[in-house]
């Protein structure tokens, strides 16, 4: 009840003032966007339509609360430079950028945890060697030589998977497999190692717990220590670092997006803000913004199935 009652009041808040702070900054901007749509030798006349026609020549509180009463029933408004509804444009470009994101925390997760147990197994051996160097490395990457790297081992050289662009899932799983697989495994690789450092560092202290040290006391085996007793006792902060990763990862497809070709909303976003298309940039951060919401809220209920106590 608790995160249901922060939900219902944090959010209609958080969502106006990320949504208005971002409204505010676009119209401070320097620039036209009436001037951009007429032309450069476009008669005043023809400027001043144009502004009435997008509701330019409105005060700001007027505009943004015209967006706001829209933006609640879905409807994020017309896309000035493109002339379609913004919430066809966005679900045309919806897609590759959440299939792109779905990849990489699944990359992310099975790397950056499957290491990060490993690592605690043996403290001190090969392979806890290995993922301090590795997360060490993944943190310091860019995302976007990481992305070069993988197209020139495994499209240029490899021939084995293509370079650029997206194939939807409904035209064959193979083909989409084939072009989401690089930019997933670029986009991951910051996050994974993260994770890596982390889950390696929780578990580890789990380990010297006294419930640890008793159940092996006893002859339980490694297995059923990790899985029963340690992994749940460290889940939380897993979980928290795991939660502001995947909002990270979102902002990072525009990057990847943009190196891969891929056609989605972080291309969306890099144009529309180039043509000053506010009612397309609002409408990415209110759906960013949501999913950034939503993100939290399953990280909150996560807690309480992970440890009961964390909800009284």
């Amino acid at each position: 009840m608790k995160t249901l009652r922060r939900v219902v009041i944090t959010t209609p808040l958080l969502f106006v003032l990320v949504s208005f702070s971002v409204f505010a900054m676009m119209a401070a901007a320097p620039g036209d966007p009436a001037v951009d749509l007429a032309g450069q030798n476009a008669k005043p006349e023809d400027i001043a339509r144009v502004r009435s026609e997008l509701g330019l020549d409105q005060p700001l509180l007027v505009r943004y609360w015209d967006w706001l009463s829209g933006a609640v029933t879905g409807d994020f408004g017309t896309s000035y430079s493109r002339r379609q509804p913004v919430s066809e444009l966005i679900s045309a470009r919806l897609e590759p950028t959440l299939s792109l994101a779905l990849v990489a925390i699944f990359f992310a997760v099975i790397i950056g945890v499957g290491f990060g147990i490993l690592a605690t197994v043996r403290p001190g051996g090969i392979v806890d060697r290995f993922v301090s160097v590795i997360s060490s490395i993944g943190i310091a990457l860019p995302q976007f030589w990481v992305g070069m790297l993988l197209v020139m081992v495994f499209s240029l050289q490899l021939k084995a998977m293509p370079a650029t662009g997206y194939v939807d899932i409904s035209d064959g799983f193979a083909p989409w497999a084939a072009h989401v697989i690089l930019p997933a495994l670029a986009l991951s690789l910051m996050p994974a190692a993260e994770l890596m450092r982390h889950v390696r560092s929780s578990v580890s202290e789990v380990l010297d717990k006294d419930f640890v040290l008793t159940a092996r006391a006893k002859g339980m085996l490694t297995g059923p220590i990790y899985f029963k007793h340690v992994v749940r006792n460290a889940g939380i902060p897993i979980v928290t670092v795991l939660g502001i990763r995947i909002a990270q990862l979102l902002g990072g497809t525009v990057v990847i997006e943009t190196l891969f070709g891929i056609q989605g909303l972080g291309t969306l976003t890099v144009d529309s803000v180039l043509g000053r298309d506010m009612p397309t940039i609002l409408g990415v951060v209110a759906l960013a913004t949501v999913c950034v919401l939503v993100i939290n809220l399953l990280v909150d209920l996560s807690y309480r199935f992970i440890d009961p106590r964390t909800a009284q």
